[in-house]
């Protein structure tokens, strides 16, 4: 892991911390982000992308090429996009953390986030 992966993996794991039920492992060989062993989000083997589970990818892509994109390899992988995350705010990427966490919590877990907010 670089410098950059790890400030990064920092700022990850600040912003994911008041999501309830969430647990860090690996993915792939990466530090991964999990509700309920589902994974939701997960560092690139790159370790400057993010790989974040979500149902709007092409709108994403399209509306912010320069944050949003996709490898050859996720072109059949439609739930998944590809975060730079040198080019989105904190306030951008907790916003999208959160939406790919309720893609894949429980809905008990989603009613906790619900009294929480």
């Amino acid at each position: 892991m670089n410098i950059d992966s790890i400030v990064y993996l920092e700022r990850l794991r600040n912003l994911v911390q008041d999501l309830p039920g969430v647990e860090e492992a690996t993915s792939y060989g990466t530090p991964a982000f999990f509700v309920k062993k589902k994974l939701f989000a997960r560092m690139k083997e790159d370790g400057v992308s993010l790989v974040v589970h979500t149902t709007n990818r092409n709108a994403l892509m399209k509306r912010q090429p320069d944050i949003f994109y996709i490898t050859d390899h996720y072109l059949n992988y439609e739930p998944y996009v590809l975060v730079r995350m040198n080019k989105i705010d904190d306030t951008g990427l907790k916003a999208m953390l959160a939406a790919s966490w309720k893609l894949r919590a429980p809905v008990k877990l989603l009613g906790v986030y619900e009294q929480q907010s």
